[in-house]
């Protein structure tokens, strides 16, 4: 019995020696409910960069007594407004069909309760185009109309390469959010230890500005203004802190 006491005492012993000998650090990783406390703050960051290309929606809508009619007029049109886009330098890699319909126009009914009258046919046919030339965007509008086009629609700006514009959107966003817990940190009365992790997301958000001109005289090209391309990036990130 006496023998069993010794060994439980040295057990003992040598566990306390072992905590004695060890860093505060260590010893309190050694202690599974020894947790510092911790602080999130969300930081944010911007980047804007002037966009580099275009894209848009061009198609032409035409109509006949029959679909074949209808569909016919359209085909020449949009070859003619398909060759104008090329002509302008846009690659063939760059034009694609974004849309296709034939659609019956109804004739109006003379009283309620009259069968529907088909009265004509309806074909749309569009493109979308990139350009990444954006000094010929407005010399290709103008020979959009010019060769047949009579929509245009979906234009947007955007950047060939965002990758290094979300970059620096992303480093903004951790600085910030490092001036925060900073602040905030100071007025409780804490220190920052270490960052425990950080969430992070970026998205483009293009805000291109777009004038046409709304007078009918004879114009060299239409005037547009691309304005600027910003991405927006977002941090959330998470310090272990401590008393001062």
């Amino acid at each position: 019995m006496k023998l069993l006491r010794a060994t439980a005492c040295a057990a003992v012993f040598g566990t306390a020696a072992l905590f004695a000998s060890l860093s505060p650090l260590a010893a309190q990783d050694l202690a599974p409910n020894a947790r510092r406390a911790t602080l999130a703050v969300s930081g944010e960051g911007t980047a804007s960069a002037v966009p580099d290309r275009a894209t848009l929606t061009s198609g032409v809508v035409s109509e006949g007594k029959t679909a074949r009619e209808a569909l016919d007029a359209n085909s020449a049109a949009v070859a003619t407004m398909i060759a104008a886009i090329k002509a302008a330098g846009v690659e063939a890699r760059d034009v694609s069909t974004s849309g296709f319909s034939v659609q019956p126009q109804y004739a109006p009914q003379k009283k309620e309760g009259d069968p529907l009258r088909i009265a004509s046919y309806q074909v749309t046919n569009s493109v979308t185009v990139r350009l990444r030339d954006l000094g010929r965007l407005g010399d290709l509008l103008d020979q959009l109309v010019t060769n047949g086009a009579n929509q245009i629609n979906g234009l947007a700006f955007d950047l060939a390469e965002p990758g290094k514009l979300e970059d620096a959107a992303r480093a903004e966003a951790v600085k910030d959010a490092r001036h925060q817990a900073e602040i905030i940190a100071g007025a409780a009365g804490v220190r920052l230890v270490r960052v425990v992790s950080i969430n992070s997301d970026a998205a483009p958000q293009p805000m291109p500005r777009m004038m046409m001109a709304a007078r009918a005289e004879k114009m060299d090209s239409v005037p547009v203004e691309a304005g600027e391309t910003q991405v927006r990036a977002g941090v959330t990130v998470v310090y272990e802190i401590e008393p001062l």
